[in-house]
């Protein structure tokens, strides 16, 4: 009697294991659709770093810079700030190359317009492509050469010379920065002639 009862026990306890594997097996294969949902997005945008040379006696600086690669080109995106009291609405850069042999090679130098209120940071992206090829040897590097405000031009005084320092690893030639009145985007004030009669006697 002692051995049916060991018996049905056993066979009970196997049948208990079988279906919860069944149910298991079951249940396993909702938790699937949770791992296939991670994908690589398709759009990522594919961006190469870009060294900045700071100047820093201008009113805009240049937090990060990078190449945004488009169908047209590589667009260049800067995350910038202006440190003036006035509106700032353009600027002209160079973006060089520099080899392993630091070798410097001039890629773009180039006028760009935006409006950055004052004291405000933004991020600008430029619309007109650069056609590049990066190539694994070489970095970039941009510098700001000219800040334009609708009162103020700020220009860098020999900013080649201080490029060419730079990439050759020569970090201790700053250039100087030469504030000019604007005469072309300042605005025009109306100047009123006053026109004194003189009296006569007849």
């Amino acid at each position: 009697m002692l051995l049916v009862l060991i018996l049905m026990a056993l066979v009970t306890s196997e049948e208990v294991s079988r279906k919860g594997a069944k149910v298991y097996q079951e249940a396993a294969p909702s938790f699937a659709p949770l791992r296939l949902c991670v994908k690589s997005d398709p759009s990522q945008v594919i961006a190469h770093s870009v060294e900045v040379f700071q100047v820093l006696d201008l009113p805009l600086t240049v937090h990060e810079a990078s190449l945004v690669k488009s169908e047209r080109g590589y667009l260049v995106k800067l995350a910038v700030g202006n440190s003036s009291e006035v509106k700032l609405v353009g600027l002209r850069y160079s973006l060089v190359t520099i080899d392993s042999k630091n070798q410097m090679q001039l890629r773009v130098n180039r006028t760009e317009g935006f409006a950055v209120p004052a004291y405000a940071s933004k991020t600008l992206t430029f619309k007109t492509p650069i056609r590049i090829k990066p190539k694994d040897d070489e970095r970039f590097v941009l510098m700001v050469e000219q800040v334009v405000s609708p009162e103020w031009i700020w220009e860098v005084v020999k900013a080649k010379d201080a490029l060419e320092a730079y990439s050759r690893g020569d970090y201790s030639v700053m250039p100087t920065v030469m504030r000019m009145v604007n005469q072309v985007d300042a605005p025009f004030t109306p100047r009123v002639i006053y026109r004194l009669q003189r009296n006569e006697e007849y």
